[in-house]
């Protein structure tokens, strides 16, 4: 009998999907139907949800707090999350303190996950140059470690004014935010999230899921060397879940195609192909099919990465809304359940 507790979640970024008539939803639209897929998730008893932070055409959440806050509202008991939080170009005070802020509407259910930011519009858009990416992060997070304490700061550095016995409102009722990292294959992000004592989430969206046990093993390793504590390993991929195989293939590929081609042109990638998509659902990090396909590579996954939490990136591109809101009923009751009895033994 598996002693590890493990939790699974979705994640979603708020893409546009389309009516029954083939129409683009608008943000507005985008943001209520992320709100009425969370109350499916929390009804169903699912562990977390986690907003992505984008400042884009294609997505519709830009302030994932906020759509949180109104999440806190319609839900009683799954964790609200950001996925992630580009610390880099906010402010740690602020993010504090609306992150404190949600926690309390949210009767403690608040989760901060930090990150730098796999797309950049937010470093122009806020006034940052590209040139201090790293420096950014490397003091914002000294920086909002110190706050967690819920203590007076004094800080001093380049990329924001100094603090000097500062106090930060409103304090938590746990007496601290709970908060994790999220990482995209960087060395140094996981030595960084032991030194700060903060758990790991791994972002593979691409390739063979075994090519980040490394990163696991380094985890590990750096906690041992720094006499750290270790939490449970988390990653998330996309995906997308329908009856059968063939349907799930058939409804996902034009939307996740439409969308990573429309990301290439800007990094230099080629039009995606049926060939990739296939090759990435069968052998690498793209968890598309029926409820049993799903679970079975989520579990096989989980089990290679000894990880305890997974949450699946969803609706990616123009999904038509009713098969996105039947996939996350398929993943919530029959994925989510299978994935645990195949790791029950574990």
């Amino acid at each position: 009998m598996s002693t590890k507790h493990y939790k699974f979640g979705l994640n979603t970024f708020g893409d546009l999907p389309r009516h029954e008539n083939g129409e683009v939803f608008s943000h507005p639209e985008a943001i209520r139907q992320v709100i009425k897929e969370s109350k499916i998730m929390d009804e169903n008893g699912l562990d977390f949800l986690s907003l992505g932070e984008h400042h884009r055409s294609d997505y519709a959440i830009s302030s994932p707090e906020m759509v949180l806050s109104a999440i806190s509202g319609v839900t009683k008991n799954i964790k609200l999350a950001s996925g992630v939080t580009v610390l880099s170009s906010d402010d740690p005070v602020r993010v504090f303190e609306r992150f404190s802020t949600l926690d309390a509407v949210s009767n403690g259910r608040a989760r901060v996950i930090l990150g730098r930011g796999s797309f950049t519009e937010s470093f122009p858009l806020f006034g940052y140059n590209l040139e201090d990416y790293n420096k950014l992060f490397e003091e914002k997070i000294e920086l909002f470690h110190k706050l967690l304490d819920e203590k007076p700061v004094s800080w001093s550095g380049e990329t924001r004014a100094e603090l000097k016995n500062a106090d930060v409102f409103p304090k938590t009722e746990s007496g601290r935010l709970d908060v994790a990292v999220g990482v995209g294959g960087s060395p140094e992000s996981i030595i960084r999230a032991v030194n700060y004592d903060f758990p790991v989430i791994l972002a593979i969206i691409g390739g063979d899921p075994a090519r980040f046990k490394p990163y696991v093993a380094l985890y590990h390793h750096a906690a041992e060397q720094l006499d750290k504590k270790t939490h449970p390993i988390g990653f998330h991929s996309p995906g997308f879940v329908a009856e059968t195989d063939e349907e799930a293939r058939e409804i996902a590929f034009k939307p996740y195609k439409e969308a990573m081609d429309r990301i290439g042109k800007t990094r230099g990638w080629p039009p995606l192909s049926y060939e990739q998509f296939k090759q990435e659902i069968d052998h690498g990090s793209l968890y598309i099919g029926s409820p049993e396909t799903v679970a079975q590579k989520i579990a096989k996954n989980m089990k290679k990465l000894d990880a305890e939490s997974f949450e699946m990136v969803y609706g990616h591109g123009a999904l038509p809304v009713k098969d996105r809101e039947k996939m996350v009923e398929l993943y919530v009751k029959k994925v989510v359940p299978r994935v645990k009895e195949l790791l029950k033994n574990e």
